[in-house]
């Protein structure tokens, strides 16, 4: 998983969720996780992703689909609501880790050639 995979993990289950005013995973000068640094290697992107993951693990472990948490006025325009539920979030979750999983397999088939593997 990557930086910004721990930077979502963190908004949707602790911010929109918990209702909780937390700092970006990786500091104000790198709000969504994307800003590569030399320094920042693999074990420490899975790290954060997994301490994000526990953490908002935490948080749903006795709350219902139906429970449901807050978005942004903004944020809201794009789903159409601001109250959203734990089963939507859950959902949205789901397609994310896919598509970005689908677009790390795109590149990979252009590295190596192989197909559906």
């Amino acid at each position: 998983m990557s930086a910004p995979s721990a930077s979502r993990e963190r908004n949707w289950f602790q911010r929109v969720f918990a209702g909780q005013d937390v700092p970006p995973v990786f500091g104000e000068n790198n709000v969504d996780g994307y800003a590569l640094r030399p320094d920042r290697g693999l074990d420490e992107a899975t790290a954060a992703w997994q301490a994000e993951v526990a953490r908002g693990r935490e948080l749903i472990a006795d709350a219902s689909l139906d429970d449901s948490g807050r978005l942004s006025e903004q944020e809201a325009g794009f789903v159409g609501d601001q109250g959203i539920s734990l089963r939507w979030i859950m959902v949205h979750m789901i397609e994310e880790h896919a598509r970005h999983n689908g677009h790390a397999d795109l590149i990979r088939e252009q590295i190596d050639g192989v197909t559906g593997a």
